[in-house]
């Protein structure tokens, strides 16, 4: 089964300064609630270790990252493999008259008997700590 989630929110500043978070590597593995420590590579790869609660997964999940397609200051797309899941992640930053429209698209496939549910009860949770750390990160109000 295959987990898919799209949801847009928009931030009141420039879409360089919301790049500025959206391109780094570091800062998205962070807003994840279940990447428990990561590493990134200066090849635009990212090695995340998952802490799943998911039954039978009774250890951290290496996830390796890869930033597929970058086009500063609009898009990104990066997708993670692991013997439990691939993911499949897209930040696109739409300029709006306010600020910034970021429209996000992840795609979960799990391997691993529960990750797909884990991820359907818990992807849109995800991506609201994404908002967050994004709000925190520009300084602006929710």
């Amino acid at each position: 089964m295959t987990v898919r989630v799209e949801r847009s929110f928009e931030l009141p500043v420039g879409r360089e300064r919301v790049w500025e978070f959206i391109a780094d590597p570091a800062r998205r593995a962070g807003a994840v609630s279940v990447v428990s420590s990561f590493t990134v590579h200066d090849d635009r790869t990212a090695t995340w270790q998952l802490d799943l609660p998911v039954p039978l997964v009774d250890s951290t999940v290496t996830v390796e990252t890869r930033d597929e397609t970058v086009r500063d200051p609009e898009y990104v797309k990066f997708s993670g493999r692991s013997k439990v899941m691939n993911v499949v992640g897209e930040h696109e930053l739409v300029e709006t008259e306010g600020g910034t429209r970021v429209v996000n698209t992840f795609v979960v496939d799990g391997n691993f008997p529960g990750v797909e549910r884990f991820f359907q009860r818990n992807l849109d949770d995800e991506l609201d700590n994404l908002e967050r750390a994004l709000q925190q990160y520009l300084g602006v109000e929710a």
